[in-house]
């Protein structure tokens, strides 16, 4: 076939980029307004509404038998939804499970899921289901003129558009979707509490967001753990119509243990324990030893964690995991729906009330019309029922003697033909005496039900006080307690990594060929240790296990390791150059460990100069080091000393020539790095020479006695006699007494 044979006439042409945005477009819409995005009106999506609607069709009241799922989803997708079965089967168990949904819509039998696993719920074939009563508000009023119909799929049967519902459902249940370029997230609310703000809003047709909030807590979801999110800052999602709402699980502390008895909203209790389990094997709780899932019917959620010891921070361990885990989760909220237009947008929580109470006057007075139009139309056959009644003989005879009764009767009697066609499929029966009084009674109560749904219709005043009387009866008939508590609680904080590292007293000990390691204890002898071949003691330092362990080099550089991350002291333990980078030439030569940053340590070297400074000012994350102490040459770091009260204890400094000085920590100067200034008067030349170095250095509290040791021999020092070698900062000192001068050791308060 050629081209020219090709007849493209009536073919419309359109290019490719029309095209697909048209197409996709439509799409987009499709997804928007009949799959993803709740009504105001009825609060549902199309699938839902039309496995409602089935199941109403089927007789599934809340009074009828269970029936097997299978049967309605067969009805859904078979008449009103034609999709994929196990979607619609997903989407009605979603509306059976009381954890997901705050009124539930479907009464399930049979396994639909717990609220650990949503997902674990029987197959169709295996449950069956039924409504709820609280379905009742959403179909009570189907069938009194309430609802527009519209054909099905494939236009053999009519379905409703939007059902007629008496309450708020939209904010009651809410509801999650993700359409294209937009989605919803609806939290679930209290019932009475929005039927209360609806009665408000009614009244007072000018309240603004915060008068509906004096009703409106907050959300309620189906379950009992606590908002946290503050006051005002509800207030502002409700007044913007978004934004993040915080949930925390509740707890009980029963014999030394935590009870976790309430999860946030959609929280599997199985993966919180997992999470914490998780921290636990890599040994990030060391405060928890025990996991346990105690849930049962009873009590669906129980979790119980079991702290090490009583020792333990409850509530700072609970604020870790709030921060960590599950335990506190934060949901979003987007009041997205669409609207009486029927188009989609976000709205604040006023804009949406008033949205739905006008979609309830309007449903209301659609409902009072289709009745007031029956009882008018019952009214106009009562009237010629009881022109036939008055003249009983006369009809039976022209019913007896004509072909064509009905046009007789209507010519004789002046009736219509509606009042004609009723006379004559009268039963013999109901021409008694007795039946003329009934229809007299039950014209006179129409006539009292027309006059009084006429006086509704024309006043806008009964019409309001009629919904709002329908609102309360429905709000005492279905609804509860509020579930979620509101709260205020502080921010949850993860602890930092040394608060979660048990507080154990432990030595750190380092050899001369800068390897160390943390023993357990203080009673440990740091010179006994076993230590390599060549290799020997140095330095130790005691402390706690979560606090970070300080080493200085030979040139003045300090360096942080956390202590308990150390080897053993059953080892020989691992080389700091492992860890750190010290410049070439530098041995580690000093340690200490110490909790509060604040504290003051004295750094000295043997030439005589030193300095207090801050535990902070050691603290670094340089694997380089951090610069603090400059070591003249030939000189040498002496041990720090840790200052309690720099106001009120001294410092007594010894040489290698004998000399003693007691001078006052606070004529120290306070220096972040540097050399420090003199503590004792050594002569340059000596030092220098390597003649005289300070050996030793502790400080002593008011009224401490001082002992120097001396080879085996040691002196003790008080009152006058140690007040003889108290000087000012920088004095030479005074020789102690000849035997003593080969200082080994000075300590305080033997």
């Amino acid at each position: 076939m050629t081209d020219e044979s090709i007849d493209f006439e009536g073919i419309e042409e359109q290019s490719l980029k029309a095209f697909a945005e048209k197409a996709y477009l439509d799409y987009s819409m499709y997804v928007i307004l009949d799959r993803a995005l709740p009504h105001v009106g009825d609060g549902l999506k199309p699938v839902q509404r039309r496995i409602v609607y089935a199941m109403s069709e089927l007789g599934l009241s809340a009074t009828a038998k269970h029936k097997k799922s299978a049967r309605t989803v067969g009805d859904v997708i078979g008449k009103f939804h034609p999709h994929g079965d196990s979607a619609c089967y997903e989407a009605m168990v979603i509306m059976a499970q009381p954890f997901t949904y705050r009124y539930p819509l479907v009464d399930g039998q049979g396994n639909w899921g717990s609220a650990d696993d949503p997902k674990s719920f029987a197959a169709m074939r295996y449950t069956e289901s039924r409504l709820t009563p609280y379905a009742k508000i959403l179909l009570a009023e189907l069938g009194q003129g309430t609802a527009d119909w519209v054909p099905n799929f494939d236009g053999t049967l009519n379905e409703p558009e939007i059902l007629p519902a008496r309450l708020p459902n939209v904010l009651l249940n809410g509801g999650t979707g993700i359409a294209v370029g937009m989605s919803t997230d609806i939290p679930p609310h209290n019932l009475r509490e929005v039927a209360s703000a609806c009665v408000r809003l009614l009244e007072d047709p000018d309240a603004d967001v915060g008068d509906l909030l004096e009703h409106i807590q907050g959300p309620d979801f189906p379950t009992e753990a606590e908002i946290i999110t503050p006051r005002d800052e509800l207030a502002e999602i409700y007044r913007k119509g978004g934004g993040p709402v915080r949930m925390r699980a509740r707890y009980a502390v029963e014999g030394g243990e935590v009870v976790v008895h309430a999860l946030p909203y959609q929280v599997s209790g199985a993966k919180v324990l997992e999470q914490i389990a998780g921290q636990m094997q890599a040994r990030k709780l060391p405060m928890v030893t025990d996991l346990r899932d105690e849930s049962d019917h009873e009590s669906p959620t129980r979790l119980v964690i079991t702290p090490r010891s009583n020792r333990v921070d409850i509530e700072q361990l609970m604020a870790h995991l709030f921060a960590t885990t599950d335990l506190e989760k934060s949901y979003r909220v987007n009041f997205n729906v669409i609207g009486l237009d029927g188009r989609p947008g976000v709205r604040d929580l006023r804009t949406l009330l008033s949205d739905w109470l006008e979609f309830r006057t309007r449903t209301v007075r659609r409902r009072l019309a289709h009745r007031l139009d029956k009882v008018e139309k019952r009214l106009h056959v009562l009237e010629g029922l009881l022109v036939a009644y008055l003249n009983v003989d006369e009809v039976i005879a022209i019913i007896r003697e004509e072909d064509e009764p009905k046009p007789v009767l209507m010519q004789r009697f002046g009736l219509t033909d509606t009042q004609a066609e009723s006379i004559l499929e009268l039963k013999l029966r109901h021409l008694a005496r007795l039946e003329e009084m009934k229809i007299r009674g039950e014209q006179d109560e129409l006539e009292d039900e027309r006059k009084r749904l006429t006086d509704i219709l024309g006043s806008k005043h009964r019409l309001r006080a009629l919904i709002r009387d329908e609102l309360l009866e429905d709000a005492e008939t279905y609804g509860d307690e509020r579930r979620s508590p509101l709260v205020s609680r502080a921010p949850a904080r993860a602890l930092e990594a040394a608060d979660l590292v048990p507080s154990e007293p432990v030595t750190v000990v380092l050899s001369n060929k800068g390897w160390a390691r943390t023993a357990k204890g203080h009673e440990i002898d740091p010179e006994g240790l076993n230590y390599k071949a060549g290799d020997g003691y140095r330095a130790h330092a005691r402390g706690r296990s979560n606090q970070p362990a300080v080493f200085l080099d030979s040139q003045g550089r300090a360096y942080n390791v956390p202590a308990h991350t150390l080897p053993s002291a059953r080892s020989q333990g691992e080389p700091l150059t492992g860890r750190f980078n010290p410049p070439a030439g530098a041995s580690f030569e000093q340690v200490l460990l110490g909790e509060d940053p604040e504290q003051y340590q004295v750094l000295a070297t043997s030439a005589g100069f030193g300095f207090i400074t801050r535990l902070a000012n050691l603290h670094t994350r340089n694997r380089s080091g951090k610069a603090v102490l400059t070591v003249p040459g030939g000189a040498r770091i002496l041990p720090p000393v840790a200052v309690t009260d720099p106001e009120t204890q001294r410092l007594a400094v010894a040489t290698s020539q004998g000399y003693l000085l007691v001078l006052e920590v606070a004529d120290l100067p306070e220096l972040n790095r540097g050399k420090g200034n003199k503590l004792i008067g050594i002569p340059p030349k000596e030092w220098k020479a390597g003649n005289e170095s300070v050996v030793a250095m502790t400080l002593l509290n008011p009224g401490e006695t001082l002992t120097v040791y001396s080879g085996r021999q040691k002196m003790s020092l008080a009152g006058a006699d140690l007040e003889a070698f108290a000087g000012e900062r920088g004095r030479r000192g005074k020789p102690l007494p000849r035997g003593f001068r080969r200082i080994k050791q000075l300590v305080a308060g033997e």
